[in-house]
Protein backbone atom coordinates (compact mmCIF):
# COMPACT_ATOMS: atom_id res chain seq x y z
CA UNK A 1 0.00 0.00 0.00
CA UNK A 2 1.13 3.60 -0.48
CA UNK A 3 -0.23 6.06 1.39
CA UNK A 4 -3.72 6.66 1.90
CA UNK A 5 -6.57 8.78 0.07
CA UNK A 6 -9.16 10.47 1.83
CA UNK A 7 -12.44 10.25 0.32
CA UNK A 8 -14.17 13.76 1.12
CA UNK A 9 -17.26 13.79 -1.53
CA UNK A 10 -16.97 15.87 -4.36
CA UNK A 11 -13.68 17.04 -4.06
CA UNK A 12 -11.31 14.29 -4.61
CA UNK A 13 -8.70 15.37 -7.05
CA UNK A 14 -7.00 13.10 -9.85
CA UNK A 15 -3.96 12.25 -8.00
CA UNK A 16 -6.41 10.92 -5.07
CA UNK A 17 -7.57 8.53 -7.65
CA UNK A 18 -4.19 8.21 -9.02
CA UNK A 19 -3.01 6.69 -5.49
CA UNK A 20 -6.06 4.19 -5.08
CA UNK A 21 -5.43 2.74 -8.61
CA UNK A 22 -1.68 2.33 -6.90
CA UNK A 23 -2.76 0.63 -4.04
CA UNK A 24 -3.64 3.41 -1.26
CA UNK A 25 -5.49 2.67 1.22
CA UNK A 26 -8.73 4.79 1.80
CA UNK A 27 -10.74 7.04 4.12
CA UNK A 28 -14.05 8.37 4.48
CA UNK A 29 -14.49 12.17 5.38
CA UNK A 30 -16.79 11.46 8.53
CA UNK A 31 -18.58 15.11 7.67
CA UNK A 32 -20.79 13.10 5.09
CA UNK A 33 -22.92 10.93 7.64
CA UNK A 34 -25.72 13.11 8.03
CA UNK A 35 -26.38 13.45 4.55
CA UNK A 36 -26.81 9.87 4.11
CA UNK A 37 -28.52 9.17 6.88
CA UNK A 38 -31.09 12.17 5.66
CA UNK A 39 -31.13 10.89 2.19
CA UNK A 40 -31.77 7.04 3.69
CA UNK A 41 -34.75 8.73 6.19
CA UNK A 42 -36.51 10.62 2.98
CA UNK A 43 -36.68 7.05 1.84
CA UNK A 44 -38.35 5.43 4.35
CA UNK A 45 -40.50 8.45 4.50
CA UNK A 46 -41.83 7.62 1.13
CA UNK A 47 -42.07 4.05 1.64
CA UNK A 48 -44.16 4.36 5.15
CA UNK A 49 -45.99 6.95 2.73
CA UNK A 50 -46.88 4.42 -0.33
CA UNK A 51 -45.95 6.65 -2.63
CA UNK A 52 -45.22 5.07 -5.98
CA UNK A 53 -41.12 5.84 -6.69
CA UNK A 54 -39.08 4.49 -9.15
CA UNK A 55 -36.87 1.94 -7.70
CA UNK A 56 -38.34 2.11 -4.55
CA UNK A 57 -41.59 0.49 -4.77
CA UNK A 58 -42.00 -0.10 -8.60
CA UNK A 59 -40.16 -2.53 -10.76
CA UNK A 60 -37.56 -1.51 -13.34
CA UNK A 61 -36.67 -0.19 -16.68
CA UNK A 62 -39.44 -1.04 -19.03
CA UNK A 63 -41.31 -3.09 -15.60
CA UNK A 64 -41.31 0.59 -13.87
CA UNK A 65 -45.20 0.61 -13.94
CA UNK A 66 -45.28 -2.41 -11.53
CA UNK A 67 -45.96 -1.37 -8.17
CA UNK A 68 -44.50 -3.30 -5.04
CA UNK A 69 -46.03 -3.92 -1.92
CA UNK A 70 -44.40 -3.09 1.32
CA UNK A 71 -43.83 -6.72 2.07
CA UNK A 72 -41.70 -7.35 -0.97
CA UNK A 73 -39.26 -4.64 -0.99
CA UNK A 74 -36.08 -5.90 0.02
CA UNK A 75 -37.09 -8.73 -1.64
CA UNK A 76 -37.22 -6.41 -4.97
CA UNK A 77 -33.67 -5.36 -3.89
CA UNK A 78 -31.83 -8.52 -3.24
CA UNK A 79 -33.83 -9.66 -6.84
CA UNK A 80 -32.21 -6.94 -8.84
CA UNK A 81 -28.89 -7.55 -7.48
CA UNK A 82 -29.19 -10.94 -8.05
CA UNK A 83 -30.58 -11.22 -11.85
CA UNK A 84 -28.49 -8.20 -12.94
CA UNK A 85 -25.21 -10.31 -11.94
CA UNK A 86 -25.10 -11.70 -15.59
CA UNK A 87 -21.41 -10.30 -16.26
CA UNK A 88 -18.55 -12.50 -18.78
CA UNK A 89 -15.67 -12.41 -19.67
CA UNK A 90 -12.52 -12.50 -17.53
CA UNK A 91 -12.82 -10.72 -14.24
CA UNK A 92 -11.62 -6.97 -13.96
CA UNK A 93 -7.64 -6.15 -12.25
CA UNK A 94 -7.97 -6.03 -8.49
CA UNK A 95 -6.28 -2.30 -8.78
CA UNK A 96 -9.50 -1.41 -10.77
CA UNK A 97 -12.19 -2.71 -8.94
CA UNK A 98 -10.58 -0.81 -5.97
CA UNK A 99 -10.89 2.18 -7.97
CA UNK A 100 -14.29 1.10 -8.74
CA UNK A 101 -15.56 0.68 -5.16
CA UNK A 102 -13.78 4.07 -4.20
CA UNK A 103 -15.46 5.69 -6.42
CA UNK A 104 -18.87 3.98 -5.47
CA UNK A 105 -18.29 5.27 -2.01
CA UNK A 106 -17.64 8.47 -3.13
CA UNK A 107 -20.63 8.70 -4.67
CA UNK A 108 -23.02 7.46 -1.86
CA UNK A 109 -21.13 9.72 0.34
CA UNK A 110 -22.76 12.51 -0.96
CA UNK A 111 -26.34 11.81 0.49
CA UNK A 112 -28.24 11.35 -3.54
CA UNK A 113 -28.70 8.17 -3.30
CA UNK A 114 -30.70 6.94 -0.34
CA UNK A 115 -28.71 4.42 1.22
CA UNK A 116 -27.91 4.16 5.04
CA UNK A 117 -24.81 4.45 6.37
CA UNK A 118 -24.17 0.59 7.32
CA UNK A 119 -24.55 0.42 3.42
CA UNK A 120 -21.60 2.59 2.98
CA UNK A 121 -19.90 1.09 5.68
CA UNK A 122 -19.92 -1.98 4.74
CA UNK A 123 -18.77 -1.14 1.58
CA UNK A 124 -15.84 0.88 2.92
CA UNK A 125 -14.90 -2.45 5.48
CA UNK A 126 -14.54 -4.84 3.00
CA UNK A 127 -12.36 -2.32 0.41
CA UNK A 128 -10.29 -1.67 3.98
CA UNK A 129 -9.83 -5.08 4.70
CA UNK A 130 -8.68 -6.11 1.21
CA UNK A 131 -12.17 -7.83 0.09
CA UNK A 132 -12.07 -7.47 -3.45
CA UNK A 133 -14.96 -8.56 -5.43
CA UNK A 134 -15.07 -10.53 -8.50
CA UNK A 135 -16.17 -8.41 -11.17
CA UNK A 136 -16.46 -10.35 -14.87
CA UNK A 137 -15.21 -7.18 -17.35
CA UNK A 138 -18.28 -7.77 -20.07
CA UNK A 139 -21.73 -7.32 -20.06
CA UNK A 140 -22.37 -2.62 -19.73
CA UNK A 141 -23.58 -0.65 -22.26
CA UNK A 142 -22.70 2.65 -20.48
CA UNK A 143 -26.25 3.21 -19.69
CA UNK A 144 -28.77 2.67 -17.70
CA UNK A 145 -25.25 2.61 -15.38
CA UNK A 146 -22.70 -0.29 -15.54
CA UNK A 147 -25.62 -2.36 -14.27
CA UNK A 148 -24.14 -6.51 -14.95
CA UNK A 149 -20.49 -5.28 -13.07
CA UNK A 150 -21.66 -3.20 -10.37
CA UNK A 151 -24.37 -5.86 -9.55
CA UNK A 152 -21.60 -8.44 -8.77
CA UNK A 153 -20.22 -5.81 -6.53
CA UNK A 154 -23.30 -5.56 -4.69
CA UNK A 155 -23.75 -9.07 -4.23
CA UNK A 156 -20.73 -9.80 -2.95
CA UNK A 157 -21.34 -7.41 -0.32
CA UNK A 158 -24.71 -9.84 -0.11
CA UNK A 159 -22.79 -12.48 0.27
CA UNK A 160 -22.86 -14.24 -2.85
CA UNK A 161 -20.61 -14.43 -5.75
CA UNK A 162 -16.37 -14.14 -4.44
CA UNK A 163 -13.88 -11.85 -3.68
CA UNK A 164 -10.18 -12.10 -4.37
CA UNK A 165 -8.44 -12.21 -0.86
CA UNK A 166 -4.36 -12.19 -0.94
CA UNK A 167 -4.59 -13.04 -4.97
CA UNK A 168 -6.99 -15.87 -4.87
CA UNK A 169 -10.87 -16.35 -5.23
CA UNK A 170 -12.86 -16.49 -2.17
CA UNK A 171 -16.65 -17.71 -1.88
CA UNK A 172 -18.11 -14.14 -0.95
CA UNK A 173 -20.04 -15.59 2.12
CA UNK A 174 -16.62 -17.40 3.41
CA UNK A 175 -15.18 -14.04 2.95
CA UNK A 176 -17.40 -12.07 4.96
CA UNK A 177 -17.28 -14.28 7.98
CA UNK A 178 -13.02 -14.71 7.97
CA UNK A 179 -13.62 -10.64 7.97
CA UNK A 180 -15.80 -10.54 10.66
CA UNK A 181 -18.73 -9.07 8.09
CA UNK A 182 -22.40 -10.08 7.85
CA UNK A 183 -23.79 -10.59 4.35
CA UNK A 184 -25.33 -7.00 4.03
CA UNK A 185 -29.29 -7.23 3.59
CA UNK A 186 -30.61 -4.29 1.33
CA UNK A 187 -33.12 -1.60 2.11
CA UNK A 188 -35.57 -0.12 -0.30
CA UNK A 189 -33.76 1.97 -2.91
CA UNK A 190 -30.13 -0.03 -1.67
CA UNK A 191 -29.80 -2.24 -4.92
CA UNK A 192 -30.43 0.02 -7.16
CA UNK A 193 -28.22 2.69 -5.68
CA UNK A 194 -25.65 0.29 -5.97
CA UNK A 195 -26.08 -1.06 -9.23
CA UNK A 196 -26.86 2.36 -11.37
CA UNK A 197 -23.37 4.53 -11.84
CA UNK A 198 -20.61 4.48 -14.24
CA UNK A 199 -17.95 3.53 -11.56
CA UNK A 200 -17.22 0.48 -13.56
CA UNK A 201 -16.57 2.58 -16.72
CA UNK A 202 -14.75 5.61 -14.90
CA UNK A 203 -12.32 3.01 -13.06
CA UNK A 204 -11.15 1.53 -16.52
CA UNK A 205 -10.99 5.27 -18.19
CA UNK A 206 -9.03 6.50 -15.11
CA UNK A 207 -6.82 3.20 -15.40
CA UNK A 208 -5.77 4.30 -19.05
CA UNK A 209 -5.35 7.70 -18.43
CA UNK A 210 -2.93 6.80 -15.26
CA UNK A 211 -1.20 4.24 -17.33
CA UNK A 212 -1.13 6.69 -20.75
CA UNK A 213 0.18 9.51 -18.64
CA UNK A 214 3.60 7.30 -18.05
CA UNK A 215 4.02 6.27 -21.74
CA UNK A 216 3.80 9.53 -22.94
CA UNK A 217 6.77 10.66 -20.66
CA UNK A 218 7.99 7.42 -21.30
CA UNK A 219 7.98 7.93 -25.05
CA UNK A 220 9.93 11.92 -24.87
CA UNK A 221 12.44 9.91 -23.24
CA UNK A 222 12.93 6.84 -25.88
CA UNK A 223 12.11 9.65 -28.46
CA UNK A 224 14.91 12.19 -27.37
CA UNK A 225 17.65 8.95 -27.18
CA UNK A 226 15.83 7.94 -30.64
CA UNK A 227 16.97 11.39 -32.07
CA UNK A 228 21.04 11.08 -30.61
CA UNK A 229 20.91 7.87 -32.17
CA UNK A 230 20.35 9.31 -35.47
CA UNK A 231 21.98 12.35 -34.76
CA UNK A 232 18.67 14.10 -35.34
CA UNK A 233 18.62 18.17 -35.09
CA UNK A 234 17.20 19.44 -31.76
CA UNK A 235 16.64 22.45 -33.61
CA UNK A 236 12.85 21.54 -34.35
CA UNK A 237 12.26 21.26 -30.34
CA UNK A 238 13.31 25.56 -30.62
CA UNK A 239 10.85 27.10 -28.12
CA UNK A 240 10.39 30.40 -30.61
CA UNK A 241 8.91 27.60 -33.46
CA UNK A 242 6.14 26.23 -30.92
CA UNK A 243 5.44 29.77 -29.36
CA UNK A 244 3.95 30.93 -32.57
CA UNK A 245 1.83 27.99 -32.68
CA UNK A 246 0.57 28.61 -29.21
CA UNK A 247 -0.58 25.32 -27.99
CA UNK A 248 0.28 24.70 -24.63
CA UNK A 249 0.99 20.94 -24.28
CA UNK A 250 3.13 21.19 -27.91
CA UNK A 251 5.63 23.86 -25.71
CA UNK A 252 6.32 21.54 -22.98
CA UNK A 253 7.16 19.14 -24.82
CA UNK A 254 9.53 20.94 -26.75
CA UNK A 255 10.83 21.84 -23.50
CA UNK A 256 11.42 18.51 -22.34
CA UNK A 257 13.03 17.18 -25.33
CA UNK A 258 15.18 20.19 -25.19
CA UNK A 259 16.25 19.53 -21.26
CA UNK A 260 16.77 15.59 -22.04
CA UNK A 261 19.36 16.26 -25.00
CA UNK A 262 20.88 19.23 -23.37
CA UNK A 263 24.64 18.72 -23.57
CA UNK A 264 24.80 15.58 -25.93
CA UNK A 265 28.27 15.34 -27.14
CA UNK A 266 27.08 13.20 -30.04
CA UNK A 267 24.32 16.52 -30.81
CA UNK A 268 27.42 18.66 -30.56
CA UNK A 269 29.19 16.40 -33.31
CA UNK A 270 26.99 17.36 -36.70
CA UNK A 271 25.93 20.74 -35.70
CA UNK A 272 28.29 22.01 -38.32
CA UNK A 273 28.93 20.26 -41.70
CA UNK A 274 25.67 17.59 -41.87
CA UNK A 275 24.36 17.97 -45.17
CA UNK A 276 20.62 16.72 -43.81
CA UNK A 277 18.51 20.08 -44.10
CA UNK A 278 15.35 18.37 -42.15
CA UNK A 279 14.73 15.35 -40.63
CA UNK A 280 11.82 12.82 -40.93
CA UNK A 281 8.73 13.58 -39.47
CA UNK A 282 8.96 10.93 -36.69
CA UNK A 283 12.21 13.31 -35.04
CA UNK A 284 11.16 16.52 -36.43
CA UNK A 285 7.35 16.55 -35.68
CA UNK A 286 7.65 15.47 -31.69
CA UNK A 287 6.60 18.45 -30.10
CA UNK A 288 3.45 18.66 -32.72
CA UNK A 289 2.41 15.12 -32.18
CA UNK A 290 3.05 14.45 -28.57
CA UNK A 291 2.03 17.61 -27.95
CA UNK A 292 -1.59 16.95 -29.19
CA UNK A 293 -1.75 14.15 -27.07
CA UNK A 294 -0.72 15.75 -24.07
CA UNK A 295 -3.60 17.94 -25.10
CA UNK A 296 -6.02 15.62 -25.62
CA UNK A 297 -5.04 13.41 -22.06
CA UNK A 298 -5.59 16.74 -20.00
CA UNK A 299 -9.06 17.33 -21.56
CA UNK A 300 -10.03 13.58 -21.03
CA UNK A 301 -8.65 13.96 -17.32
CA UNK A 302 -10.81 16.90 -16.61
CA UNK A 303 -13.64 15.09 -17.83
CA UNK A 304 -13.10 12.22 -15.76
CA UNK A 305 -11.93 14.23 -12.67
CA UNK A 306 -15.61 15.68 -12.83
CA UNK A 307 -17.49 11.72 -13.67
CA UNK A 308 -15.63 10.75 -10.88
CA UNK A 309 -16.33 13.15 -7.97
CA UNK A 310 -20.49 13.37 -9.32
CA UNK A 311 -23.24 10.95 -8.81
CA UNK A 312 -24.64 9.31 -11.39
CA UNK A 313 -27.48 7.34 -9.78
CA UNK A 314 -31.04 7.23 -10.58
CA UNK A 315 -33.10 8.51 -9.33
CA UNK A 316 -31.75 10.60 -7.04
CA UNK A 317 -32.98 11.55 -3.44
CA UNK A 318 -32.61 15.44 -2.03
CA UNK A 319 -33.99 15.21 1.75
CA UNK A 320 -34.02 19.28 1.50
CA UNK A 321 -37.29 19.35 -0.40
CA UNK A 322 -38.38 15.52 0.09
CA UNK A 323 -38.40 14.63 -3.65
CA UNK A 324 -37.03 11.72 -5.38
CA UNK A 325 -35.98 12.60 -8.89
CA UNK A 326 -35.75 10.47 -12.20
CA UNK A 327 -32.90 11.69 -14.53
CA UNK A 328 -30.36 10.51 -16.50
CA UNK A 329 -27.04 10.91 -14.77
CA UNK A 330 -26.03 7.01 -15.52
CA UNK A 331 -25.65 8.14 -19.05
CA UNK A 332 -22.04 7.79 -19.67
CA UNK A 333 -21.43 9.82 -22.97
CA UNK A 334 -18.86 11.76 -21.52
CA UNK A 335 -16.99 8.88 -20.05
CA UNK A 336 -16.94 7.46 -23.59
CA UNK A 337 -15.84 10.43 -24.95
CA UNK A 338 -13.13 10.65 -22.34
CA UNK A 339 -11.98 7.13 -23.40
CA UNK A 340 -12.00 7.41 -27.25
CA UNK A 341 -9.58 10.08 -26.61
CA UNK A 342 -7.55 8.85 -24.42
CA UNK A 343 -7.09 5.82 -27.03
CA UNK A 344 -6.39 7.89 -29.95
CA UNK A 345 -3.24 9.19 -27.88
CA UNK A 346 -2.11 6.01 -26.90
CA UNK A 347 -2.49 5.12 -30.27
CA UNK A 348 -0.43 7.76 -31.64
CA UNK A 349 2.16 7.47 -28.85
CA UNK A 350 3.03 4.27 -29.79
CA UNK A 351 2.41 5.10 -33.83
CA UNK A 352 5.46 7.83 -33.50
CA UNK A 353 7.76 5.40 -31.33
CA UNK A 354 7.34 2.44 -33.96
CA UNK A 355 8.35 5.23 -36.91
CA UNK A 356 11.45 6.10 -35.11
CA UNK A 357 12.24 2.07 -34.67
CA UNK A 358 11.63 2.17 -38.32
CA UNK A 359 13.75 5.07 -39.29
CA UNK A 360 17.18 3.69 -36.95
CA UNK A 361 17.05 0.13 -38.80
CA UNK A 362 16.97 1.74 -42.31
CA UNK A 363 20.83 2.91 -42.76
CA UNK A 364 19.74 5.00 -45.86
CA UNK A 365 17.49 7.42 -43.21
CA UNK A 366 19.86 7.24 -39.81
CA UNK A 367 22.87 6.42 -41.37
CA UNK A 368 23.73 3.57 -39.14
CA UNK A 369 24.59 -0.17 -39.73
CA UNK A 370 21.27 -1.94 -41.40
CA UNK A 371 19.21 -3.03 -38.28
CA UNK A 372 21.73 -1.54 -36.08
CA UNK A 373 23.50 -4.48 -36.04
CA UNK A 374 27.60 -4.63 -36.44
CA UNK A 375 27.11 -7.54 -39.06
CA UNK A 376 24.12 -7.19 -41.23
CA UNK A 377 23.52 -10.28 -43.15
CA UNK A 378 25.09 -12.48 -41.15
CA UNK A 379 22.53 -11.32 -38.05
CA UNK A 380 19.29 -9.53 -38.47
CA UNK A 381 19.21 -7.59 -35.39
CA UNK A 382 16.38 -5.76 -34.83
CA UNK A 383 14.80 -6.33 -38.13
CA UNK A 384 12.06 -8.57 -35.94
CA UNK A 385 11.56 -6.66 -32.98
CA UNK A 386 10.64 -3.47 -35.67
CA UNK A 387 8.17 -5.97 -36.81
CA UNK A 388 6.67 -6.67 -33.68
CA UNK A 389 6.40 -3.04 -32.97
CA UNK A 390 4.51 -2.54 -36.26
CA UNK A 391 2.11 -5.53 -34.99
CA UNK A 392 1.72 -3.67 -31.85
CA UNK A 393 0.93 -0.76 -33.45
CA UNK A 394 -1.73 -2.20 -36.31
CA UNK A 395 -3.26 -3.80 -33.13
CA UNK A 396 -3.89 -0.47 -31.07
CA UNK A 397 -5.22 1.22 -34.47
CA UNK A 398 -8.09 -1.47 -34.88
CA UNK A 399 -8.90 -0.45 -31.11
CA UNK A 400 -8.56 3.17 -31.20
CA UNK A 401 -11.64 3.41 -33.07
CA UNK A 402 -14.19 5.11 -31.44
CA UNK A 403 -16.38 3.21 -29.03
CA UNK A 404 -18.78 6.14 -28.51
CA UNK A 405 -20.38 6.22 -32.11
CA UNK A 406 -22.03 2.95 -31.70
CA UNK A 407 -24.99 2.42 -29.83
CA UNK A 408 -27.76 -0.10 -29.76
CA UNK A 409 -30.72 -0.36 -28.16
CA UNK A 410 -31.88 -2.13 -24.77
CA UNK A 411 -34.23 -2.98 -22.17
CA UNK A 412 -37.18 -3.64 -24.78
CA UNK A 413 -36.29 -0.02 -26.51
CA UNK A 414 -36.48 1.71 -22.82
CA UNK A 415 -33.08 2.48 -23.18
CA UNK A 416 -32.82 2.99 -26.35
CA UNK A 417 -29.73 4.88 -26.38
CA UNK A 418 -26.64 4.02 -24.68
CA UNK A 419 -22.72 5.22 -24.51
CA UNK A 420 -20.50 2.14 -24.97
CA UNK A 421 -18.30 3.65 -22.45
CA UNK A 422 -17.42 0.66 -20.29
CA UNK A 423 -15.83 -1.18 -23.92
CA UNK A 424 -14.46 1.69 -24.73
CA UNK A 425 -12.78 2.26 -21.40
CA UNK A 426 -11.86 -1.32 -21.00
CA UNK A 427 -9.58 -1.47 -23.90
CA UNK A 428 -6.94 0.66 -23.02
CA UNK A 429 -5.29 -1.32 -20.61
CA UNK A 430 -4.57 -3.82 -22.96
CA UNK A 431 -3.68 -0.80 -25.60
CA UNK A 432 -1.15 0.38 -23.44
CA UNK A 433 0.41 -2.71 -22.60
CA UNK A 434 0.93 -2.43 -26.20
CA UNK A 435 2.34 1.03 -26.21
CA UNK A 436 4.99 -0.45 -22.99
CA UNK A 437 6.44 -2.95 -25.38
CA UNK A 438 7.13 -0.78 -28.48
CA UNK A 439 8.70 2.07 -26.38
CA UNK A 440 10.47 -1.23 -24.88
CA UNK A 441 12.02 -1.81 -28.34
CA UNK A 442 12.60 1.67 -29.06
CA UNK A 443 14.28 2.19 -25.83
CA UNK A 444 16.79 -1.27 -26.86
CA UNK A 445 17.08 0.43 -31.19
CA UNK A 446 17.83 3.94 -29.65
CA UNK A 447 20.38 2.66 -26.86
CA UNK A 448 22.19 0.54 -29.80
CA UNK A 449 22.41 3.22 -32.05
CA UNK A 450 23.72 5.71 -29.86
CA UNK A 451 26.54 2.48 -28.73
CA UNK A 452 28.05 2.91 -32.61
CA UNK A 453 28.83 6.79 -31.81
CA UNK A 454 30.87 5.94 -29.43
CA UNK A 455 33.14 7.82 -27.55
CA UNK A 456 30.83 10.65 -28.20
CA UNK A 457 27.94 9.74 -25.38
CA UNK A 458 24.56 11.67 -24.95
CA UNK A 459 23.31 14.18 -22.99
CA UNK A 460 23.91 13.48 -19.18
CA UNK A 461 20.28 12.88 -18.74
CA UNK A 462 19.80 10.31 -21.36
CA UNK A 463 23.34 8.31 -20.72
CA UNK A 464 21.49 7.38 -17.23
CA UNK A 465 18.63 6.32 -19.13
CA UNK A 466 21.39 3.92 -20.91
CA UNK A 467 23.01 2.84 -18.08
CA UNK A 468 19.76 1.82 -16.40
CA UNK A 469 18.92 -0.23 -19.70
CA UNK A 470 22.44 -1.81 -20.10
CA UNK A 471 22.39 -2.61 -16.29
CA UNK A 472 19.78 -5.09 -17.65
CA UNK A 473 20.63 -5.59 -21.31
CA UNK A 474 23.76 -5.42 -22.61
CA UNK A 475 24.94 -3.85 -25.82
CA UNK A 476 23.73 -6.83 -29.29
CA UNK A 477 27.11 -7.76 -30.81
CA UNK A 478 25.50 -11.31 -32.56
CA UNK A 479 22.15 -12.38 -32.82
CA UNK A 480 20.50 -13.69 -29.70
CA UNK A 481 16.92 -14.63 -28.40
CA UNK A 482 15.37 -11.19 -28.36
CA UNK A 483 12.17 -11.61 -26.21
CA UNK A 484 14.08 -11.92 -23.18
CA UNK A 485 15.77 -8.29 -23.70
CA UNK A 486 12.54 -7.03 -24.54
CA UNK A 487 10.89 -7.83 -21.55
CA UNK A 488 14.04 -6.37 -19.38
CA UNK A 489 13.03 -2.76 -21.22
CA UNK A 490 9.03 -3.32 -21.34
CA UNK A 491 9.86 -3.44 -17.51
CA UNK A 492 12.39 -0.06 -17.29
CA UNK A 493 8.89 1.05 -19.11
CA UNK A 494 6.18 -0.38 -16.94
CA UNK A 495 7.80 0.33 -13.43
CA UNK A 496 8.90 3.89 -14.16
CA UNK A 497 12.08 3.09 -13.35
CA UNK A 498 13.00 4.79 -16.99
CA UNK A 499 11.56 8.09 -15.66
CA UNK A 500 12.89 7.66 -12.39
CA UNK A 501 16.24 7.51 -14.44
CA UNK A 502 15.39 10.40 -16.67
CA UNK A 503 14.35 13.03 -13.63
CA UNK A 504 11.19 13.20 -13.36
CA UNK A 505 11.06 17.06 -13.04
CA UNK A 506 11.95 16.88 -16.74
CA UNK A 507 8.97 15.43 -18.08
CA UNK A 508 5.56 17.12 -18.27
CA UNK A 509 2.41 15.69 -15.95
CA UNK A 510 -1.39 16.40 -16.76
CA UNK A 511 -3.06 18.47 -14.02
CA UNK A 512 -5.90 18.34 -12.04
CA UNK A 513 -7.11 21.52 -13.48
CA UNK A 514 -10.68 20.89 -12.76
CA UNK A 515 -10.68 22.01 -9.12
CA UNK A 516 -7.91 24.36 -9.52
CA UNK A 517 -5.54 22.26 -6.75
CA UNK A 518 -3.08 21.89 -9.47
CA UNK A 519 -2.39 18.53 -7.89
CA UNK A 520 -0.02 16.20 -9.91
CA UNK A 521 -0.80 12.46 -11.10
Amino acid sequence: MKGETRLVPGAVPLAGWAGIYAGANVALDPACRPKVEAAADTIEAIVARGEPVYGVNTGFGKLASARIGKDDLATLQRNIVLSHASGVGEALPESVVRLVMALKLASLAQGASGVRWSTVEQLLECLRRGLVPVIPSQGSVGASGDLAPLAHLAAALMGVGAFIVDGKSVPAADALRAAGLSPLVLAPKEGLALLNGTQVSTALALAGLFEAEKLLRSALVTGALATDAAKGSDGPFDARIQAVRGHRGQAEVAAALRALMAGSAIRSSHLVGDDRVQDPYCLRCQPQVMGACLDMLRQAAATLSIEANGVSDNPLVFPESGEVISGGNFHAEGVAFAADMIAMALCEIGSLSERRVAMLVDPALSRLPAFLTPKPGLNSGFMIPQVVAAALVSENKQRAFPASVDSIPTSANQEDHVSMATHGARRLLAMAENVVNILAIELLAAAQGCDFHAPLRSSPVLERVRDALRARVPRLEEDRYFTTDIEAAAELVRSEALLAAAGDELLPRIRDDVDGAGSKL
